[in-house]
């Protein structure tokens, strides 16, 4: 019987013109892929037979093996037998005929645990399978501990166990040497156990000073490869890291120390510019160049040498910080401590170095605890690294990142850190950030013009034009390699939500800790970032501080600051009258220190300048005369440079009001009388005093402020012979203050040298003498040279007649 004939019609010649090329394609493509699924699914039909007839062929339980009787057993059997039984024990001969009467004592493998004729069990059908299941800790004995092996398996035995006794070590306290010792007394404090026949102190003195050398060789040798050729040398890395582990109790800790710091450095040096990401699959299963798969194999090697180091290092600190909690006998503190230190040192100066590099954030997450460590050289040192980080972070990643890591850490400790972990974020370059728009601004604009409106509004030409200007604006916008304003806002944006969140929280619940000064600094300085919803409720905050008398007055300046700083900025629109704040700086300004930790003038000088100088139309004229009295006054007994800085905002403020010169007229302008001693700048009549000061201030040691005060009193013009230089009209407060500071106790500017012209007597003396008194000392002088006895006091005196 012929098969049925297949009702599918082929296709006509006209039918096949009809269809695509890309049609006829896929159809083929499809018969391939089906074809190539069939093969696959019969492939793995055959393998998954041939396994079920292999593991058949193993499960056939296979004959007992015959033991025959060897030669030599033979010989041994008759002897035993031509033994006299009178030379046995009867306890030894019971036990022989208790074991004869066993069938399996002479069958059994006397090498095997178990018995051969015994049944198997279930469990021993699996194989190796049901032994890793099993504990591998046995139960310890008084007598021996017992360390259970890896079985070893035999076709006809199965499985056999094996243990051994565990050595015991007897435990010695060691301890690893410190630093370089200095002498015979450190040297002898490192390891007791000593290898070889005992040496004198010289001899263990020099063999480890020939140790030390061999190995500091060792060092710079794989060293200058790896920086001479670092991708064909990589490998080296790996051999310079494994000196890391050094065991020798004479050099342990010395080249501990090297080595750190030697990574630390070629690291620095063979790092790349860029970040290494993984591979993918894809791109490990391509084919490369040859040049490129050395390139990649480089990156590779660098990554895993660059995590094992950081590695490393995090665990010498944390094993420092666990032998100082359990005052461990097996090794020194002092030792761990110097070995802590330097694995510390080269992690931050890895933090400020690569903060493009891969484990950035895993450094970050190592070195913000340790800023908050007890130790204060270690807690110093991290945060000088932080605070360099900070400055030189022109992106935001890293700085985001930073504060991140400081935020969680702070909220951990339930606010009880050192002030210094605070104080680094004032070293966070931010200046601008995004501002809450209208929707209409917020709203995405039109970069480049779609098809209809080109079509609509311009001609054929004109949209040639266009096509080719976007282009080409698009291509400058790939090639142009600095970030982006957008992204740096958005992290700078977030970086700072961070920081006030931080801040925030403390003035909440931890009013009256000890970082309460630092928030305010921090407040102060990034006050006119704050948004708008918060101003009214941290105003509030800030003046039920300084009313409630608990702050020092450098706390209550940075309040001052920070309240100002959001009313010049944004708070414009604030219809408030912050009048409490100005009362109280008038109050503080006579109680500022006045010797050489005077820095809380420049803080005075920046409220000033927020408080009068920007809000010049919100501030009447008495009190804009009371502050500037006030300040001639508090110039009489500060430092020359914050004398000057005063000074120089007196000279602001007689510039911003102008009838602020009826301080320099003697007459009263008006009724009352000036009451110094009166806190209230309004109430205190300074239009009927003036400015006595700056009469005193003339005759002042510095030069400087002697030209201020006659700048002032000449009225602060600004041409003509009483004008100030440029250098020092064009100077704000601040600057002046901080460029006449006396730094290391010099005087600042420097004294003119005296002339080299010597005189042949001294004058000064003499100028002071009136002409008749000088004529007789001279006389007397003269007259006794020629006779020194001729002196007769009582030639002088009236004669009286004797009686």
């Amino acid at each position: 019987m012929a098969p049925p004939r297949s009702k599918k019609r082929k296709p006509s010649f006209r039918r096949l013109l009809k269809t695509s090329n890309v049609k006829l394609d896929n159809k083929l493509k499809n018969r391939q892929f089906k074809k190539e699924s069939t093969d696959k699914k019969h492939r793995k039909e055959q393998k998954k037979l041939r396994a079920a007839i292999k593991d058949a062929v193993l499960k056939t339980p296979l004959p007992l093996e015959r033991y025959k009787k060897r030669p030599e057993d033979e010989e041994e059997e008759e002897f035993v037998e031509s033994l006299p039984m009178d030379m046995m024990e009867e306890d030894d001969l019971e036990q022989i005929k208790a074991m004869a009467q066993k069938a399996s004592f002479l069958t059994r493998d006397l090498s095997s645990s178990g018995p051969v004729h015994a049944k198997k069990r279930k469990g021993e059908q699996q194989g190796p399978e049901s032994y890793e299941k099993m504990p591998r800790k046995m139960q310890l004995t008084e007598e021996k501990e017992v360390i259970h092996l890896l079985p070893i398996k035999d076709k006809i035995r199965g499985l056999i166990p094996q243990s051994m006794e565990k050595p015991v070590v007897e435990k010695k306290a060691e301890e690893e040497e410190g630093d370089a010792p200095t002498g015979l007394e450190q040297f002898e404090n490192e390891d007791e156990a000593m290898p070889g026949p005992a040496l004198t102190p010289q001899e263990q003195l020099k063999l480890r000073t020939q140790k030390l050398t061999n190995r500091k060789l060792r060092i710079a040798s794989l060293g200058s490869d790896i920086l001479s050729d670092p991708t064909t040398n990589i490998k080296k890395l790996k051999e310079l890291r494994a000196m890391l582990m050094e065991t020798d109790p004479y050099v342990a800790v010395t080249v501990r120390k090297l080595v750190m710091v030697s990574l630390m450095e070629v690291f620095k040096d063979i790092v790349p510019s860029y970040r290494i990401r993984p591979l993918t699959e894809t791109e490990k299963a391509s084919k490369v160049k040859k040049e490129t798969q050395q390139l990649r194999e480089f990156e590779e090697g660098l990554v895993s040498q660059y995590k094992f180091y950081l590695e490393n290092l995090e665990q010498t600190v944390k094993d420092w910080k666990q032998k100082k909690r359990k005052r461990s006998e097996a090794v020194s503190l002092q030792s761990y401590r110097g070995l802590a230190e330097v694995a510390i040192r080269c992690i931050c100066e890895l933090l400020v170095a690569l903060p493009h590099f891969n484990f950035h954030n895993n450094i970050i997450v190592t070195v913000v605890p340790l800023m908050n460590d007890p130790v204060k050289r270690v807690s110093d040192m991290c945060c000088e690294a932080v605070k360099k980080l900070l400055k030189q972070d022109k992106q935001g990643h890293a700085a985001l990142g930073t504060v991140k890591v400081i935020s969680g850490l702070v909220k951990s400790r339930n606010y009880d850190v050192r002030p210094e972990l605070l104080k680094v974020l004032l070293c966070l370059r931010i200046k601008e950030v995004e501002v809450k728009k209208d929707t209409d601004d917020t709203a995405p604009k039109k970069k480049f013009m779609n098809y209809k409106d080109k079509k609509k509004n311009l001609s054929r030409m004109q949209r040639k034009w266009k096509k080719a200007e976007e282009k080409l604006e698009k291509e400058l916008l790939e090639a142009e390699a600095s970030e982006s304003k957008d992204k740096k806002l958005k992290l700078h944006t977030e970086t700072l939500n961070i920081v006030f969140l931080i801040y925030f929280r403390i003035l909440k619940k931890a009013q009256k800790s000890i970082l309460l000064p630092s928030v305010l600094e921090g407040l102060a300085k990034f006050a006119h970032l704050i948004n708008l919803e918060f101003f009214d409720d941290l105003l509030n905050v800030l003046q039920h501080l300084i009313q409630s008398g608990d702050l020092t007055y450098r706390e209550s300046l940075h309040c001052i600051q920070t309240a100002f700083n959001i009313l010049s900025g944004q708070g414009d629109v604030l219809n408030i009258d912050p009048l409490n704040f100005y009362s109280h700086l008038y109050k503080t300004l006579l109680k500022l220190n006045a010797g050489a930790s005077n820095d809380d003038i420049s803080i005075v000088l920046r409220c000033l300048d927020v408080m009068l100088t920007k809000r010049r139309k919100q501030v009447t004229l008495q009190r804009a005369l009371a502050f500037v009295k006030r300040l001639s006054t508090l110039s009489l007994h500060t430092l020359p440079n914050a004398t000057v800085g005063i000074l120089a905002s007196n000279r602001t403020l007689m510039h911003t009001f102008p009838k602020c010169d009826i301080l320099l007229d003697n007459e009263a302008q008006g009724s009352g009388v000036f009451l110094p001693e009166l806190d209230e700048p309004e109430y205190c009549n300074p239009q009927n005093t003036a400015l006595w000061e700056l009469h005193t201030l003339k005759r002042h040691y510095h030069p400087v402020v002697r030209r201020f005060a006659t700048h002032l009193c000449a009225g602060a013009p600004s041409e003509g012979s009483g004008a100030l230089i440029v250098q020092l009209a064009r100077r704000h407060p601040v600057e002046l203050f901080e460029d006449y500071r006396a730094k290391d106790m010099t005087f600042n500017p420097p004294v003119v040298a005296p002339s080299t012209k010597k005189k042949d007597y001294f004058t000064i003396g003499l100028a002071l003498l009136d002409d008749k008194l000088k004529q007789q000392i001279d006389r007397v002088l003269s007259a006794e040279e020629e006779d020194p006895m001729s002196l007769d006091f009582s030639a002088v005196l009236p004669q009286t007649n004797s009686t």
